[in-house]
């Protein structure tokens, strides 16, 4: 008989992968915990029965995430990741030889060293990196008491459930941007607009009181279903949206990086919004 993962994040929508070996199942401290094996998707990462990432696709989310904000800003040295606990938002990150240190906020060390084991196709070598500090804690109480400046803030959450909810609060992205050196850029996870609307909308209303340019970008990830995935963006220097795909190429070139997702054509698209899209952000 066969066995299926299902999904039930949005209302009214089931999803489900088959699971064509199951090979983790566990509780965490904070939530459960299961891996399998997928002939479409590769290995499949879970949270509460939640897709969190899958060996096939992931390169996409981790690519936009990471490579978007840390080319257009264009001197990132210090960059943070709040969550991220699979190791590939980091491993990402620590491609860029420019980036100094990198400091990972993830609030379970379970999944941590889950991911090491099982999923070292998607972390790599990203946690034997030096320049990685590794900080086991609240990433919301982090950002609310550390001293660390950054040029880039990544948050690489869960959908906003759970231990992660409080992470799309203002009061949360309002730390953040204490956070931030001059002309620093924060990058968000958003959910797919067209099943999650809320989380965008709720987002960008808190980025318009916080940032001279608040909005997003999109990627399409197969994994989350519903049409593309929208990530905010927000920061006080608005030309750095406006860096040219020339300038974008050199830096990219320079960087050395090889991607599957991204180039600089696809991050200067990125920001072409549909009316839809653009509607929840106003």
């Amino acid at each position: 008989m066969e066995e299926w993962s299902e999904e039930a994040l949005h209302d009214g929508l089931r999803i489900k992968i088959r699971i064509d070996k199951l090979l983790f199942d566990s509780k965490t401290e904070h939530q459960r915990l299961q891996l399998f094996e997928s002939k479409a998707f590769g290995r499949v990462l879970t949270l509460d029965s939640v897709v969190q990432t899958t060996e096939s696709d992931e390169f996409i989310y981790h690519e936009m995430m990471a490579h978007l904000p840390i080319l257009a800003h264009g001197k990132a040295k210090r960059v943070l990741i709040i969550g991220g606990g699979d190791g590939g938002m980091a491993e990402e990150v620590l491609k860029h030889k420019s980036v100094e240190r990198v400091t990972m906020v993830e609030i379970d060390a379970g999944v941590v060293e889950f991911s090491k084991q099982y999923l070292p196709n998607i972390c790599k070598d990203a946690f034997d990196d030096p320049r990685l500090n590794l900080v086991i804690a609240d990433g919301a109480k982090f950002v609310a008491e550390t001293d660390e400046r950054f040029d880039v803030a990544i948050i690489d959450s869960t959908d906003p459930i759970g231990p992660a909810e409080v992470l799309f609060t203002e009061a949360f992205y309002g730390n953040v941007k204490r956070c931030l050196n001059e002309g620093g850029i924060v990058a968000t996870q958003n959910g797919v607009p067209f099943l999650q609307g809320d989380e965008l909308t709720s987002t960008l209303a808190a980025f318009r009181k916080l940032f001279r340019d608040p909005t997003c970008y999109l990627a399409t990830v197969p994994t989350y279903v519903g049409g593309p995935m929208a990530f905010g963006w927000g920061t006080d220097d608005a030309s750095l949206r406006q860096v040219t795909e020339e300038t974008l190429a050199e830096r990219f070139k320079a960087a050395g990086i090889e991607t599957r997702y991204y180039t600089p054509a696809v991050h200067k698209a990125a920001f072409a919004l549909p009316p839809y899209i653009q509607d929840m952000i106003e």
